[in-house]
């Protein structure tokens, strides 16, 4: 069963129990015996019930773009495409048009979808307890990984490539992600000094500007602040016959390197080896470094998850919204995770382009992380909602999330909604201990102000910090 028929088939669902939207936070969803988290924006308005649509896309792994100019939201996955439109009583699945009661609107930052859409040969096993407000759906074949493949996603693997989806650089340690793996060409140049990354038969995914099939010479910057070693990365799609993409990692002195290629698609350029010697890829037989240099010497490895990112805006605010807030407050992390040397910190993304929630994943298994964070903030159909909330999804998370939240929620000063249970895609694929941290409400204009501000956000920081290092036992 494909998810993204799911998606369709839980609005349609929710729109024929008109009395949902009512009582939204009395109404458990279960799917295939994991309950699902409902948050309480679920409203009824006009009628119609409206569904925060980022929740939805949190909770099942979609890829949702946000066209602020045409006030389109857009949400891919599985090869299907739905189009919505704020203002307008109509969605397009796949290109085909269906009506809807009411259109999608925006309050407080939050794109509120109305859940009338048509959809057949769902194949999902319903159950409907009337009494206790409990629906059961059983699937068959349904996929428990995540992400979202786009159009031009397909075309691009049809065609042999692979896709880069997501470049980072923390630590000293550049991260590239990609759908398969490759044998990169790596050299050491100078006049100015740099290191440059060669991916051949590759091009950008979605979660770039680029996006696949760009243009060459098409120069992208990721800064890299504060770093004694590096001044910036660069990259580019360096040739499209044949396709091509260039990773150039500029120094501020002369510096060597390991190569360190996961499997998979985890493909790693570690700055901090200094024994004299270049080790990249052999280029006869493409073998490199066996293993990461990530948590060597008994090292905890910590992966810290920047929520959302350049297509994906996140929630809304009236200052900012949340793929900035998540960002910032993981730099900040990073920052006082990595002066610690029994710690290795890597970050998801490092600017403003998005990962797939599969990618996110993918980081922290292949580095066989010891805990894994991810950073939002919330949003409310509600201006008055408030407050800071933990969340996990298995037992083993439990413990790392109280840990957290007993320092995270003093720091931040918003009301204490606790530690719960979510079953968001990143802390449930993951298989080691995983948070999802919700710091505050961006539709709330008083919480938004204060996330906003560099002095909280360093106390913000240190809290989780804080957190992690007590649950892992590190000083």
């Amino acid at each position: 069963m494909k998810k993204l028929g799911f998606l369709v088939f839980l609005l349609v669902f929710m729109w024929s129990f008109p009395h949902i939207g009512e009582a939204a936070t009395d109404t458990k969803v279960v799917l295939n015996g994991q309950q699902l988290s409902i948050p309480e924006e679920v409203q009824n308005i006009k009628g119609s019930v409206m569904v925060p649509i980022r929740v939805i896309s949190q909770n099942l792994g979609y890829q949702v773009k946000w066209d602020q100019s045409a006030g389109q939201v857009n949400i891919d996955g599985e090869g299907k495409s739905i189009q919505l439109y704020i203002g307008k009583n109509a969605a397009s699945v796949d290109n085909k048009t269906y009506s809807l009661n009411t259109a999608p609107v925006i309050q407080n930052g939050t794109t509120m979808v109305p859940i009338r859409l048509v959809s057949e040969q769902m194949g999902i096993g319903v159950h409907w307890n009337n009494s206790d407000k409990i629906v059961t759906l059983t699937s068959t074949g349904t996929s428990t990984g995540g992400g979202t493949t786009s159009d031009a996603d397909k075309a691009t693997s049809e065609n042999g490539l692979a896709l880069v989806n997501g470049i980072s650089f923390s630590e000293s340690r550049l991260l590239v992600t990609l759908d398969k793996s490759v044998t990169p060409k790596v050299s050491k140049m100078d006049s100015p000094n740099r290191i440059v990354v060669d991916l051949p038969n590759a091009d950008f995914g979605g979660g770039f500007e680029q996006g696949a099939n760009a243009e060459a010479g098409q120069i992208a910057t990721l800064a890299v602040p504060n770093n004694e070693n590096v001044s910036q990365v660069r990259y580019s799609q360096y040739s499209t016959d044949p396709s091509s993409v260039r990773i150039v990692i500029d120094l501020k002195k002369d510096r060597n390197y390991e190569v360190f290629n996961e499997g998979q698609g985890l493909l790693i350029v570690d700055l901090t080896a200094n024994n004299g010697t270049n080790k990249q890829p052999d280029s006869t037989t493409g073998a490199t470094q066996p293993g990461s240099s990530v948590g060597h010497s008994g090292k905890k490895v910590v992966v810290i998850d920047a929520g959302h990112g350049y297509q994906d805006p996140g929630a809304i605010g009236s200052q900012t919204t949340e793929k900035k807030l998540n960002l910032g407050l993981a730099l900040k992390v990073e920052a006082l995770l990595k002066d610690d040397p029994n710690i290795d910190v890597i970050l998801t993304r490092s600017d403003d382009t998005f990962l797939e929630l599969k990618e996110r994943v993918k980081v922290a298994e292949k580095l066989n992380a010891d805990v894994f964070v991810s950073i939002h903030a919330n949003s409310s159909g509600s201006s008055a909602a408030s407050g800071t909330e933990t969340y996990y999804q298995r037992s083993s998370s439990k413990k790392l999330a109280q840990t957290i939240h007993k320092y995270f929620v003093a720091a931040t000063g918003f009301k204490d909604r606790g530690v719960q249970y979510g079953n968001f895609h990143v802390i449930r694929e993951t298989t080691m201990p995983a948070v999802l941290l919700e710091v505050g409400f961006i539709s709330n204009k008083v919480e938004e102000s204060k996330m906003m501000d560099s002095a909280k956000q360093d106390q913000i920081a240190a809290s989780v910090v804080k957190g992690i290092k007590e649950y892992l036992g590190v000083s």
